[in-house]
């Protein structure tokens, strides 16, 4: 059930939360303390949480092997009432991501604190072992990574050095094997200023990627996609749309998790409909490998269109959710002052009046202000959130439209 949430990028089992670390100033004092306390930490309910998820994934691949129905999502992680629930924690603005070859164990030494599931956003691959292995004979040495995020000022330590030297305390520990690549165990440390969170990493990839194959310059993480149509509430029946959905992340997300809606897609860019039509084929793909005698199509159209004379009849969509250009990647600042207003317009002429909403993400925030000034009589503001797009402070903004009837647009022939 853990692994099914859609708004994570990663799971872990907290090993332990310490809500007001005093880090030493002195960088010597202040390292030698992360080395003592990893003897101190109750390492073994979140190991056999981490045992539990790896004998669920090989069931998993032994049922792919036999061509059986597979479940519709990520594994599963059953027993998770009290050993993994999950929480989004956004770590993009880290000041610096490091790892370090170090490693864990099987022996259980430490006290029985209940561990709890977080999601986090490191990447973490490879953990193989399942339940018997390490009763046959020899015990299995495992070998282990430390990966250590940090963000603040204060600290007289580096990531690097953190990893290190917490890593080299966990291989004495537990005598586990130091490996960068080919780990079966990943140690989280997440340092945010006093805060600090030590953990087991339970996904091998971020769960963002799981929907895209394609990727173009400012492709979505398809979580924060979840999260953008979440917001709009779509109900059966709906059409929704994305007129500016670049590789297709959002109406894609929205086709495999809100079946009972439409969704369409477009823009005006050549290359990045032929992207989203790919991502579209390997969903497709994807459907017909889990269950090829139920096999369905997805309701979701792609088409090439521009995003200011969209060919919708008026007041035929329910929900607009979209991407608009930041103008950095993709457009300019510049542009944008003429493109917003003009958008906003043309999404209030499609969208049903009194009912119609919209969810827009956009990082130019000031631009986005003054257009919707200018369109107050078709949309209204009912939600802002705000989010974190690769180290850019962003905006998600939930619009309703208003009941006024939007001019009706004058055939050009």
């Amino acid at each position: 059930q853990v692994h099914r949430l859609r708004s994570v990028d990663n799971l872990f089992v907290v090993v332990q939360e310490f809500k007001d670390y005093q880090f030493k100033e002195n960088k010597e004092h202040a390292l030698k303390d992360l080395e003592d306390l990893v003897k101190k930490l109750p390492w073994t309910n979140p190991l056999k949480v981490w045992e539990l998820n790896n004998s669920l994934k090989k069931k998993k691949t032994k049922r792919k092997k036999h061509n059986l129905q597979s479940p519709v999502s990520k594994e599963k992680l059953s027993d998770g009432g009290e050993e993994g629930g999950a929480d989004q924690k956004d770590t993009n603005d880290q000041e610096d991501c490091a790892q370090n070859t170090v490693g864990v164990e099987s022996t259980d030494s430490q006290d029985t604190e209940k561990p709890h599931g977080v999601a986090s956003q490191n990447t973490g691959s490879g953990m193989e072992l399942g339940d018997g292995q390490a009763a046959e004979g020899e015990a299995k040495v495992l070998k282990f990574r430390v990966t250590c995020n940090r963000a603040g000022d204060k600290h007289s330590f580096t990531s690097n050095e953190a990893a290190r030297d917490f890593g080299g305390a966990v291989q004495e520990h537990f005598q586990w094997k130091a490996d960068m690549t080919n780990f079966d165990v990943e140690v989280l440390l997440n340092i945010h200023n006093n805060e600090m969170v030590v953990g087991i990493a339970l996904t091998e990839e971020s769960l963002h990627r799981r929907n895209i194959t394609h990727f173009g310059p400012t492709t979505l993480r398809s979580t924060l996609a979840y999260g953008m149509l979440r917001l709009c509430d779509p109900q059966p029946t709906d059409i929704i749309v994305d007129p500016m959905c670049g590789t297709g992340a959002i109406p894609i997300e929205g086709a495999a998790e809100w079946p009972g809606c439409y969704h369409i897609a477009g823009d005006n860019n050549p290359q990045a409909v032929k992207r989203a039509a790919n991502n579209i084929c390997s969903l497709l793909r994807k459907n017909e490998n889990k269950d090829s005698s139920t096999a369905l199509g997805v309701p979701l159209d792609i088409i090439q269109w521009d995003i200011c004379n969209l060919p919708l009849r008026t007041g035929s969509v329910d929900i607009v959710v979209t991407d608009m250009p930041f103008g950095k990647r993709i457009g300019s600042k510049k542009k944008n002052w003429d493109l917003y207003p003009a958008c906003l317009m043309e999404m209030g002429r499609i969208c049903t009046p009194g009912t119609g909403r919209a969810v827009l993400l956009t990082q130019d925030k000031k631009c986005f202000a003054k257009a919707l000034s200018r369109v107050g009589h078709i949309w209204r503001r009912a939600q802002t959130v705000w989010v974190n797009v690769g180290g850019l402070h962003a905006a998600v903004y939930l619009l309703r439209r208003t009941g006024e009837a939007a001019e009706e647009r004058r055939a050009p022939w």
